[in-house]
């Protein structure tokens, strides 16, 4: 206290100054000093008055500390100091206990009430809480530290408000989530608690804080301290992780994919020596079974569930849990939770309701699991918690589980039943019929769980027989059941009438609910009617009213699945029965006595038989599903008249009439939909096939395109290229000049021609030129020129002959007269041999003319032939050249051909249809084909 006179300028005299006073004055001193330290004492005396007088300090200096915040950043010690004070004030921490418990309770209520004024007050102004955070990011202990339990006090006063404005700070879950790697483990540890706080009931929060990689970190911890043996941080991220899973499904599925369920394992190894479990160790492990049932919780998502089970199971998970469930030594309460946990875990999944079941206890000899956990079950020295688990799990065993279903069943057949060992169902049936009226409720509800929705085993359990005592015959199980409902007396005498008979009363609805043969066995026992109907129309207590009420769903079932087969116990009777000894109204009303139970709410909402005390176990979650169901239709078949049954039957008949009608027409429309689906299938893999060809044939086509395109450029490339890498200009003169000689040599040989064939020249105006004249026609005119020319020859020699013998006659003529007429004789016939000749002559000049022009012809189609044979070079030149390219693009081909072949085997072992090679030939002749015509 003198330290604080000396900060507020005074010694203390007689009188001293209130503590409103002193704060007043601080504050002013706060408010007013200019130097840094004379703020930092003030703010320091503050902090050691703001315990005691906590009202004074909050209500006076929360403004001046915050301003302190704001201004004053630079300096780390006020600032842990005015953080400090601000959590003294909002804090309701108490130091010294008052002298009873009434007046506790009453300070206790005013410093909460008084802390959350001044967490209201101080985020009256959002921009406190983001200083705030913005503060976080200091490293120095001394303001850090404060800083996180300031947050801390203000979360657990004011938690939905602060989550909201932590919400919309920029990065504000960010600066909190670098809290926890802070290598202070006292910051790190307060950062635990603070997550705490921020992550509960606000799913924005959860997800942003999970994917800041929350649980790779939180797993860290968990492990750097230990696991199930670590202390109280151990703790701290257990609850953290549960915030954020526990009906976050987003979270869940991240957790799950992000494989960290992997790293559970290892925090259920347990050695053999369990004795001396610390009280820490029970709290970790309890919630790390919490922490496992969050993930396969019934009220998931199914899908999500299901992963998270076959996640379990092959990662080993549920094999270490089966470990915890059989070893010795383990709390009470850590078995029971194990139990719990391994019945959600197997819930649903056949993989791992198999395991269980070949689960065997370590004992001598050895047992399986579900037997041992049975006599527990029927075990009326067993703690009660651990009855409840025990029938669960044996519940989520048989969920969905036909298997099992039969299994259990076949445990009470005649055939095998094996003495020398405890079964399953002798178990049940010893529970069923002992003394103790919660092993018997137990027994009923897990032995109707064996025969729920399994219609085979409720026809399966009609066989089992029982021998009551020596002597008498053997008793069916369904009659058993019946004999102990009917025998009040004795139930009275075990105390609890009441449970016991539901339980059995549950048992029989639900094995004769949908299974006729049953409802026929049941009413073939005279005694089993009247006994319903005593106990519906009865007057009962308030607790009866529940037994009555399951007595009329009973009768109800056997009305609503009778099908007739025994005469006095028709639909019609049991119903005229009801009217006469019940009345349908009083019926229905003692119905609905079910549903209107307090219990029967609770049991509706969770699989989990959860019950406070042994006397409140009444309903089970899966009765009150078969409940729901046939109340209902229950109701309207007792209502009915018989007239409108009748009227209901003639429909039916009708119906069924109609029904065979249509049943022949659905059997050609179903002929005709098959029909119609396999043309459907055809259409579909034809089209799809066409597709397929299509897409290839235009991946093809566009191939060779390309193919094409790129022949074309390279042989554009090669055109242009020619000159400059072919003929030089200097070849090309002197192919020139070698062409002027040849042309020079062509004239000379031309003259040389002309002036040979000059003596047929002067018969070209005769002669008939034939433009169709070919060589063999010049070859016979020749060969008849030749033939003329001799007759000329020949001629001419008779000519030559003649004028001689005229000569010779002139000369003689003078000789004699008589001579005279020979010579003109010899005049005539010279005069003829003339006009022969000049005949002759004029057809040689025709011939000689004929066969000038056919030289011609010859010349003009040898030129011709050569022009063609140069041609002809030409094109062999450029033949061989199209070869070489052809075989250039086959060589192209060939590899994208390999590339096709190898594509399409990386596409068969990919999975993927690929057509057939018939398909691919058609395709390439299709190809063919277009070259040739591209060709022509």
């Amino acid at each position: 206290m003198n330290y604080i006179w000396e900060v507020v300028g005074r010694q203390p005299t007689g009188q001293q100054p209130s503590g409103a006073d002193t704060v007043q004055k601080l504050c002013d001193r706060v408010a007013s000093s200019t130097l840094l330290e004379d703020r930092r004492d003030a703010v320091r005396a503050l902090k050691s008055l703001s315990k005691k007088y906590r009202m004074e300090v909050g209500t006076m200096a929360m403004d001046h500390l915050v301003r302190i915040l704001q201004s004053d950043r630079t300096d780390t010690e006020i600032l842990g100091y005015a953080l400090d004070t601000l959590y003294n004030i909002v804090c309701s921490d108490e130091e010294e206990e008052p002298a009873d418990d009434s007046e506790e309770e009453s300070q206790q209520k005013q410093e909460d009430d008084l802390g959350s004024q001044f967490s209201e007050k101080f985020i009256g102004e959002p921009d406190n809480i983001t200083l705030l955070l913005t503060l976080l990011e200091e490293f120095d202990f001394h303001v850090r530290w404060p800083g996180v339990k300031l947050l801390t006090a203000l979360l657990k006063s004011q938690c939905a408000p602060v989550q909201s404005i932590v919400l919309v700070s920029p990065m504000g879950v960010s600066r909190l989530m670098d809290l926890l790697a802070d290598s202070r483990e006292v910051i790190r540890n307060d950062g635990l608690l603070l997550l705490q706080q921020l992550t509960k009931g606000n799913t924005a929060i959860q997800k942003i804080v999970a994917f800041e990689n929350a649980f790779e970190r939180l797993l860290e911890i968990i492990k750097e301290e230990g696991s199930s043996d670590g202390g109280i941080v151990v703790e701290d991220c257990l609850l953290l992780l549960l915030n954020l899973l526990k009906n976050n499904s987003s979270n869940q599925n991240f957790f799950k994919e992000g494989s960290y369920i992997q790293k559970m394992k290892p925090w259920f190894e347990v050695g053999d020596d369990n004795s001396g479990w610390s009280a820490q160790k029970v709290t970790n492990l309890h919630l790390m079974l919490q922490l496992v049932r969050v993930m396969v919780s019934p009220v998931n998502a199914p899908g999500a569930t299901a992963s998270c089970q076959k996640a379990m199971f092959q990662c080993g998970l549920l094999q270490q849990l089966c470990t915890i469930l059989m070893a010795t030594g383990v709390p009470a309460d850590i078995l029971t939770e194990t139990i719990n946990t391994v019945s959600e875990v197997i819930r649903g999944s056949e993989v791992n309701q198999d395991y269980f079941a070949s689960v065997n206890a370590p004992s001598n000899p050895p047992r399986p699991a579900i037997v041992v956990l049975l006599m527990s079950m029927v075990n009326e020295r067993q703690p009660f918690v651990l009855r409840c688990a025990v029938l669960y799990c044996f519940q989520c065993f048989l969920y969905k589980n036909h298997k099992g279903q039969g299994e259990i069943v076949a445990t009470l057949l005649p055939s095998t039943i094996d003495a020398s060992s405890i079964s399953a169902g002798q178990l049940l049936c010893g529970g069923l019929f002992s003394a103790d009226s919660l092993s018997n409720w137990c027994a009923a509800v897990a032995l109707a769980h064996a025969l729920q929705d399994n219609l085979t085993q409720k026809e399966q359990l009609l066989r089992v027989q029982l021998a009551t005592s020596l002597g008498k015959p053997p008793v069916s199980l369904l009659q058993q059941c019946t004999n102990i409902l009917s025998q009040g007396d004795k139930l009275e005498r075990r105390g609890s009438r009441v449970q016991t008979k539901v339980g059995l009363l549950m048992l029989l609805c639900t094995w004769i609910s949908n299974c006729p043969i049953a409802v026929m066995h049941f009413l073939h026992n005279q005694d089993n009617v009247p006994f319903l109907t005593a106990q519906i129309s009865e007057n009962l207590g308030e607790d009866e009213r529940l037994v009555q009420g399951l007595c009329a769903l009973l009768l109800g079932i056997c009305i609503y699945y009778n099908d007739n087969s025994l005469e006095n116990y028709t639909k019609e009777k049991l119903k005229q029965l009801i009217e006469k000894r019940i009345g349908k109204e009083n019926f229905v009303e003692k119905l609905g006595f079910i549903t209107k139970h307090e219990l029967y709410s609770r049991a509706a909402q969770k699989p989990q038989p959860i019950f406070s005390a042994p006397e409140h176990m009444l309903f089970d979650h899966e009765f009150t599903k078969l409940i729901k169901e046939l109340e209902g239709m229950i109701t309207k078949a007792v209502l009915k008249s018989s007239e409108e049954e009748k009227q209901e039957e003639e429909v039916k008949k009708t119906l069924e009439q109609h029904d065979s009608i249509i049943t022949q027409y659905n059997a050609l429309i179903r002929e005709q939909d098959c029909q119609i689906n396999e043309l459907k299938e055809q259409v579909a893999s034809l089209s799809s096939r066409s597709e397929t060809l299509q897409n290839t044939v235009t991946q093809q086509l566009s191939q060779i395109q390309q193919h094409k395109d790129q022949y074309n450029i390279l042989k554009l490339k090669l055109g242009k290229d020619a000159p400059v890498n072919g003929l030089q200009t200097e070849e090309q003169s002197q192919l020139r000049e070698q062409l002027e000689e040849l042309q020079r040599q062509h004239q000379l040989l031309q003259t040389q021609l002309t002036e040979r064939d000059a003596l047929i020249t002067g018969l070209k105006a005769e002669a008939t030129p034939s433009t169709d004249s070919s060589p063999s026609d010049v070859t016979e005119l020749q060969r008849e020129l030749e033939e003329l020319k001799a007759q000329l020859k020949s001629q001419s020699a008779e000519i030559t002959e003649l004028q001689r013998e005229k000569q010779e006659l002139l000369r003689a003529s003078h000789a004699t007269g008589s001579e005279v007429a020979v010579c003109e004789e010899l005049e005539s016939r010279l005069s003829a041999q003339t006009a022969e000749a000049l005949k002759l002559k004029e057809e040689v000049q025709a011939l000689l003319q004929r066969k000038e022009v056919m030289e011609k012809e010859l010349s003009s189609a040898s030129s011709t032939a050569a022009i063609m044979q140069t041609e002809k070079s030409q094109l062999q030149h450029e033949l061989q050249e199209s070869k070489r390219e052809q075989d250039d693009l086959l060589m192209l081909l060939a590899d994208q051909d390999q590339k096709i072949l190898s594509l399409r085997h990386r596409l068969k072992a990919l999975g993927e249809t690929i057509e057939d090679e018939d398909d691919l030939d058609a395709r390439d002749q299709f190809d063919d084909d277009d070259e040739e015509e591209c060709d022509e």
